[in-house]
Formats: structure tokens, sequence, C-alpha cells
């Protein structure tokens, strides 16, 4: 699990988790600085000190390799885990580069140092300076509520209102500056990825560019240098997307932050200052401390916590509550009270005190009191206001016309999709279109309404539906299969996830997955990618129902899932698959359960990147399902632009970058059937040059441990698990056959037998 999101409701409990994600947050950007900084400083040596330019790239090296990008949420992208790697890859770059001595350094400042600076002053910087501001805010708003709390109830009502009215003040600035610090610190979170690798990448075509040994080596680099492109920019643009959508979830917390108060059936939370009684003549004092109630259980968990002294934390005191009453401040001279009759310690009551009165009403209700206040329990995505979308047949049809329009008028119209229409004309158009009287409009003849209007209408309809077109109740079987499974799984549990739709849903999916792939077919003139649909699609086909920002974290793989369904949309939607899995979370959508180092040979050569290789529009060549990138000409020391293109595709392509190696299980597997016979079925087609798929009986299938067939290591393997086997380069190994691990395969050597990477052999 890596940070944790920061949630804006969090903002106005402020509590001890709340503040030690924070913590975590702050000493993660505390970390990237010092790195930052120790990045700097080791470039100023490589270029002002030539003679020691082997220490320094070393020292520089290193410094890469050991830095690792910690990421919001519980998975991370394709793109974001290649990012991730980037760093180590560069790392051996540079180590593999030592070893040539023939490297000049030129024009480094430009290129690496002041992207960098820049980044870590301009960005890192400001979040240090909104730290103290907000510690300082903090301060500020919890000492004048003490000052209130402490305030005698005897005092004029006037004086009384003044005072609550200036706490109340402070109170709402000290949670708009928690709220901006909050957003503030997730966003250079997700930002720092690309702001610190693009630099990097341009400091690398920099360096190579003088490096005239090791041909074969840059053309290695080249390849690599595209993929990391692609993946910056998609990684670019999805966070786009979600900084806009954070931006909007923290305006309607800033208009209506009672809505968003966290309580749920189960428990309420929040802090109470209680009465601590003391030995006459020292009276009592009252602690701060944040309670916790379990109204099943009726039990109050009170820790003690206080955010000015550094957020120490005491110990943790339960109380089971027999009944609760308001205590009137006639008798105790302090607002906002109430008494808690304790079943732990019969006759004992526990008096505390509440924030406000709008508090005071809320644990009156949480703990069975008087005067209770409904409180809401969440908040979810609704509908457009004044669109009475429905998935029925005046629905089908506007959607069929609004495609059939888009094709006919403006299929290379740049930006299809992305640039919007006027709002007015755009509500005007889809009230017109979903009357029944008005839906035989023919939008591919009327000249009243331009192409950007129809398909921003088209969109519009789309998130006015009562429920998103792939459901809430498929949401997370969608989502799950894009943070972890790899490119064959995913496949397979999309279109067995299509095939679970409602029937209307799924032709209208179909229809709309059909409509993109040829609007992706025209990326060269309309500028939309597979990559640049699936960021615009994703929030509109697919939603969880609860609005919070570890939701919108997730947008990266809602696009992720639009993407395999524009791309392999022929055959999610042609027929429905012959098997599925019980459930997408079973290991057949999974990524392969072993995923180590040995995925990519240990001595294959390291990449460097060639100079006289550019980048050319024209000549880019395919990646992957026919899709094709569009990549502006334009130098590494600037911003380059990269049109986006799916990550799918560049893995597809670099599993095949091992030639013959790498499909050994095709020796071993059936053909297209997707009932393929078992593994020994398979393993003797394969020996006796027989059908693959040829049906056999129980008692003519072949056992697993084939003997006969040998494969020799064409690469050096160390054993990381007891179940695998530890080689060198030519060592041969009998009776391999299929393994459950994906990827892997079972084999013997020297009389041991364990798992063998398949991409490590060829055969004999």
């Amino acid at each position: 699990m890596g940070l944790h999101p920061l949630e804006f409701s969090e903002c106005y409990l402020d509590s001890p988790g709340f503040r030690e994600k924070i913590k975590s947050h702050e000493a993660e950007l505390d970390k990237t600085n010092r790195f930052l900084k120790e990045l700097y400083k080791d470039g100023k040596n490589l270029i002002n000190a030539t003679k020691q330019l082997g220490m320094a790239q070393r020292k520089f090296a290193q410094c890469l390799g050991e830095f690792q990008f910690e990421y919001i949420g519980d998975a991370k992208t394709d793109d974001e885990k290649c990012i991730d790697e980037s760093l180590q890859e560069f790392s051996s770059f540079l180590k593999n580069l030592e070893d040539q001595r023939e490297l000049m350094m030129r024009n480094i400042t430009e290129t690496l140092m002041k992207p960098l600076e820049k980044f870590r002053k301009d960005h890192l910087g400001v979040v240090r300076a909104e730290r103290k501001k907000y510690e300082k805010e903090t301060e500020k708003y919890y000492s004048s509520l003490e000052k209130l709390l402490n305030m005698s109830a005897k005092k004029k009502e006037p004086q009384l209102q003044e005072a609550d009215f200036q706490v109340e003040t402070m109170r709402q600035h000290f949670q708009e500056e928690s709220r901006d610090y909050v957003c503030k610190l997730q966003e250079i979170q997700e930002r720092k990825k690309f702001e610190c690798v693009e630099p990097m990448l341009a400091f690398f075509q920099t360096v190579f560019t003088f490096y005239h040994q090791g041909f074969e080596l840059a053309k290695d680099f080249d390849h690599y240098k595209r993929a990391l492109q692609i993946n910056i920019q998609n990684t670019r643009s999805r966070f786009e997307g979600t900084r806009s959508e954070v931006f909007d979830l923290m305006k309607r917390f800033r208009e209506a932050p009672q809505d968003y108060r966290q309580t749920s059936a189960i428990s309420c939370e929040g802090y109470l200052y209680v009465q601590e009684k003391r030995p006459p003549p020292f009276g009592s004092s009252w602690v701060k401390r944040y309670s916790t109630f379990v109204k099943e259980q009726k039990i109050l968990h009170m820790v003690t916590f206080d955010q000015r002294s550094g957020g120490k934390t005491g110990e943790t005191e339960s109380v089971t509550l027999k009944s609760c009453f308001r205590k009137p401040p006639d008798m105790l001279d302090r607002r906002f009270c109430l008494e808690l009759d304790i079943t732990d310690r019969p006759g004992t009551v526990v008096t505390v005190q509440a924030l406000s009165e709008d508090d005071h009403k809320f644990w009156m209700q949480a703990m069975g009191g008087k005067d209770p206040v409904g409180h809401y329990l969440g908040r979810t995505y609704s509908k457009e206001r004044g669109i009475d979308a429905q998935l029925d047949d005046v629905g089908l049809s506007f959607v069929k016309n609004s495609i059939s329009a888009i094709e006919t008028r403006g299929i290379n119209d740049q930006g299809l999709y992305r640039i919007v229409g006027v709002s007015s004309k755009v509500q005007k158009l889809v009230s017109l279109m979903i009357d029944e009287k008005s839906n035989e409009v023919d939008l591919s003849t009327s000249e009243d309404w331009d192409v950007k209007t129809i398909t921003s209408a088209l969109k519009l309809y789309l998130r006015s539906l009562p429920e998103p077109l792939m459901t809430y109740g498929l949401y997370k079987d969608f989502i799950n299969p894009a943070k972890v499974g790899n490119p064959e799984s995913r496949l397979q549990a999309v279109h067995c996830l299509v095939h679970k739709l409602p029937e209307r849903n799924r032709l209208v999916l179909g229809l709309l997955m059909k409509h993109l792939a040829n609007v992706a077919a025209h990326s060269k003139q309309n500028l939309m990618t597979v990559a640049n649909l699936g960021v615009v699609f994703g929030p509109t086909l697919m939603r969880p129902q609860e609005e919070t920002v570890a939701a919108i974290m997730d947008l990266k793989f809602q696009n992720i899932v639009v993407e395999i369904l524009i791309e392999q949309n022929e055959k999610i939607f042609a027929d429905a698959p012959e098997w599925c899995p019980l459930s997408p979370d079973v290991p057949a959508f999974n990524a392969p359960t072993r995923q180590s180092k040995k995925q990519r040979p240990q001595s294959r050569p390291l990449a460097v990147y060639n100079p006289q290789t550019s980048i050319d529009i024209q000549n880019v060549s395919a990646m992957g399902d026919g899709s094709s990138l569009a990549l502006e000409e334009t130098s590494m020391g600037s911003n380059e632009s990269v049109s986006s293109q799916s990550s799918s595709a560049s893995a597809s392509e670099t599993s095949t970058e091992k030639g013959d190696h790498a499909p050994l299980s095709n020796a071993l597997s059936s053909g297209s059937n997707s009932r393929a016979p078992t593994a020994g079925a398979s393993i003797s087609a394969a020996v006796e040059n027989q059908p693959a798929g040829t049906t056999t009986t129980d008692k003519d299938k072949p056992e697993e441990s084939v003997t006969g067939r040998k494969a020799k290591a064409v690469y050096p393997c160390e054993a990381e698990h007891d179940s695998e086997l530890s080689f060198q380069v030519g060592a041969i190994f009998n009776a391999v056959t299929l393994s459950r691990e994906p990827g892997w395969l079972e084999g013997e050597l020297d009389g041991k037998r364990g798992l063998i990477p398949e991409n490590y052999l060829e055969w004999l």
C-alpha cells in the first residue's frame, strides 16, 4: 500500500489518523526534495569535474537506482510502473557508460539542472511554505477554540454571539487552509513523477548525442525512450483529468461541508472535551480527546491528542454508555455539555463538552439522547440537472443518430470529443433529442448543430443516465483487472464482464466502442488516440457511487478499461466468452503470481540512445493492434508533445522483444480453442506433432511429466525461491512441462525439478 489519499472530509474531523497521513505525505516530499538537491549537486560535479567523471557518474547512478516514487492509492497503472522503473533503467545505462569512458557531457545545465531546480523551488518550496502556514493556522484556531470554550456561559448573549462568530470565522478559515494544503500535497505527489523523469530523459539525450560508440545499444535505448515518452504523456494526461476532478470535489466540499461529514450507521467520531475531576482543592480540568462512538455496542473510545504539540497521542480509554443527557449551562457554567452514564463504573458520570451547538446535537443523536438531528451518510454522484435521460429506445436512437452525424461530418476534426460545445446549446440539443416527438431530427444533414455540440450532447446524455452505462454494480469488477492484471488477463476479464451487463447497456456500449475505434483510426487527423479517448470517456462510462478523492484516483484505471474496450471491441462484443471465472478476483484474471527480475534476462545488453535517430511524425512504427503513435518532432530539452498511446500496446511490443526465446509456451499450449485441453495433452501434441486441440479420452491422455522434451538455457538465472532452479548459460533441462505459474515452465536439472522462466530457454 502506498500513500493514503487525503480526503477533504477529514479536514473537518482533523483526526489523529488524518494528521499521520499528512505527515507521511510531508515526509515523502522531504525525501523527494533531498533527492533533487543531491541530484543537482551530482550533476554539477559531472559538469565541473571532468577528471572525476567516472566517480561522479557512479554516484549519480547510485542516487537514481536507490530512489523510488511513492504513489497514492492501492495500485499503479502500467505507465506509472514504467515511470517508477525508469530511474533504475537510467542507473543501468550510466553504469554501462562508465565502462566506455568516451562520454562527453555538454549542455547539462539547460536540459537537466534548471528544470529540476525549478521544480524543487517552484513546487516543493511552495509546499514547505504552505506547511508552515497550515501549522500556524492550526495553533491559531485551536487556541481561539479553547478560549471560547472556557468562556463563562453567564456572559451577556451579545458577547457570546460575538465570540461564537469570531471562532466560526477562524474555523472556516482554518478548514479552508486545510483543504488547500491537502490538495497541494496530493498534486505535488502526482506531479513529481513526470516533472522529475522528463528532465532526466532530456539529460540522457544530451549525453548520448556526443557518444559515438555502441550503435546497437543506442538503438535499444531509442525504443525505450519512445515507450517512456508515451508513459509520461499518458500519466500527464491522466494527471490533468484527475486534478480537475479533485478541484471540482473540493469546490463542492467548500460549498456544503456539512453534507460531507463522515458518519456511518456503525460509528461516529470527532473531538470532545472530557472533564477530569481532581482532589480538592484543585477542582477539575478539561482534556481534549478524539472520540469514536460505536453505536451497536454503545462503546465510546477516547484518545488524548493535541495537534499543537506535534500530534502526540496518549493511551485509548474505552467506556460503555448506558445513557446520555443534556447538561444545562446553568449547572456547569459551560455550553454544549453532555452527561454520560457509564455501565463500567456504576454511579459514575462522565461529563463531556462538544465543540459547537451543531456538534452537540450531532453527539446527542448518535448517543441516543434527545433532540436528534439527521445527518447525511455519504454523498453519491447524481445525474445532470434538468436532463431526464433514460436508456430506452429514444436514448438508443439518439446515440445512433449522434454517431452517424459525427462520422459523416466530423470524423477528422481535431480534438474531437475533447473540445466542448456551448453549454446552453448542448442542453438544448439533448432536451430536444430525448423528446419522443423530436427524435426524428437527422443530425447528419442538419446544419443547426455543429459537431462539437453533438459530441458534447452525446457525452452529456451518457453522464445523465440514472446509472452509468457500465453500472455501479460492476464498477469494482471492471477496475480490479486494470489494477493487477497483465494485458491478456485484463482482456479476458473485461470480455467476461461486458457480457454481464444488461442487454441494452451492452448494445449501447458496443455501438459506442465501435464508433470510438473508428475515431482512433483517424487519429493522425483528429489527434484523438485510444489513450486520449480513454481519458475523455473513462469517467463518463463508469464511476463509483460515492464521491471521494480515493475514487478520483481510480480515474486512470477507468481510462485503461475504456482503452481495452476500444482496441478490442470486435472481439469483446462479437460473442460471449465460452468460459469465465466465477469472479474477476480469481487467478485467471490476475497478473502472474511470480513477478521478478527474471522476466528480463540478466545479461541483456544495456540500452543507450542513438543520437542520429530523430522522431519523425510520418515514420513511427505501429505499436500493438494496429494502433499508431503520433509524435511531434521536437527536441528533448523542451516538453515534448507525444500523442498518448495505450500502455498495453507497449507491453505487447516488449513481450515479443526476445524473438524465438519468448513464445516457448506455444510449443506446450493448445490452439485458439478457449476450452483448451490440459497441459499434458498440449505437451503430447507438441511432442508427437499432432494438433494440440485434438480431443483425447482420459485413458489416452498422457501424464504431465512427459520425458523426451529438452531445452537449453540461453541466459543465466539465480533462483529467488526454493521452488525455482538456478542455472548458467548452456544448461540442459530434461522433462520440460507447463507450469501452473503463468510465464514459467517446470524442468529437471542435475536431479532437481523446479520452475524455469520460459523466456530463458530454447528448445533442443
